[in-house]
């Protein structure tokens, strides 16, 4: 059944690059929207993305590589989005070409900053998609592990399940593993507040704290999430699963894990600007904490988490003064 369909990447990193990889497992053609007209070139010549997991090596037979966004809509049934959410309006705003009638998979991790919504939400009332043409591709997964091939699990979340289940199909290999769920909110959700509770792990580590720590922030981290998303989305979930629980994890500990990465410069005392211009890559937590923290005033979930990173990152608290106020707040 997938076969049939075309498919679409939009975004040139790392995530974007590993979905492509996982889609020429499966497709014939797949189209792929990069901005960045250099690394088109460089991919048609040399089969792999110069800029992000370069490792991958792409049958450039199967890409049909653009840096017009409107002939890569044009061109595919399915959508998917993989390009930080800070950036997804601009891209948006390049669009002449209609998305009424395509199916929407989003695969960004974050909140758009210019209507305070997820990205599912943000097409549902910008675009005016409906829920059913609307997805989301979620972990637990790392772009990283999937250029090495490394067994992986993704969740695949769309009200019509027989639009997850081609993409689902789209998707899997001997080590790539797909469910699918109905979960659309609250799956995505927990791709965007994961990362905020992976800066905080990032920053205690970052702070001298140590495993046993690590644990009990994970651990209230998992039950934060849960208030929050039950606030948002009340639906029945179980927040044990891999789509919550599993990404958070991998998250929180990976050395893949740009969020972490970020909240340990921050904690060993970097600000967030300096941490950004070293990182080279966007960290997507740091964006959703201010959305989190300001979506929070409406819904008031006991987010103590979320508060204290909101508090280091945008209110210039001390992190050592800020994480020492919240040890006496987890239990």
């Amino acid at each position: 059944m997938s076969e049939t369909k075309k498919f679409a990447v939009i975004g040139g990193g790392s995530w974007a690059t590993a979905i492509t990889k996982m889609l020429c497992n499966n497709l014939t053609e797949v189209t792929w929207y990069m901005r960045n007209e250099g690394a088109i070139e460089h991919l048609k010549t040399f089969k792999h993305n110069p800029n992000y997991l370069s490792s991958v090596e792409f049958d450039t037979n199967k890409l049909k590589l653009t840096s017009d966004i409107n002939e890569a809509v044009i061109n595919a049934d399915y959508l998917v989005f993989a390009i930080p959410s800070a950036f997804l309006d601009t891209e948006l705003k390049k669009l002449t070409a209609s998305l009424q009638d395509k199916i929407i998979f989003s695969a960004i991790k974050g909140i758009v900053p210019e209507t305070s919504l997820i990205v599912g939400e943000h097409f549902h009332y910008t675009y005016d998609i409906p829920y059913y043409n609307i997805g989301v591709i979620t972990g637990p997964c790392h772009a990283e592990e999937v250029a090495l091939e490394r067994l992986s699990y993704l969740t695949i979340a769309c009200g019509d399940p027989a639009k997850a289940t081609v993409v689902a199909k789209s998707l899997s290999s001997n080590y790539i593993k797909t469910k699918i769920t109905d979960d659309i909110i609250g799956t995505e959700y927990a791709a965007m507040l994961k990362n905020i509770y992976a800066i905080a792990a990032g920053i205690a580590h970052g702070l001298g704290y140590g495993d046993n720590f690590q644990s009990v922030l994970m651990s209230n981290g998992i039950r934060e999430m849960k208030k929050f998303i039950r606030k948002v989305h009340k639906m029945k979930r179980n927040i044990n699963d891999s789509a919550y629980l599993g990404d958070l994890l991998v998250t929180g500990y990976s050395v893949f894990s740009r969020n972490r990465m970020f909240g340990n410069m921050i904690g060993k005392g970097y600000t967030v600007k300096s941490a950004m211009m070293e990182m080279s890559m966007v960290s997507e937590g740091y964006y959703a904490s201010q959305s989190a923290y300001k979506l929070n005033q409406t819904y008031g979930a006991k987010t103590p988490i979320i508060d204290a990173v909101y508090a280091i990152l945008y209110e210039n608290k001390n992190a050592k003064k800020v994480f020492k106020e919240l040890t006496d707040k987890l239990d």
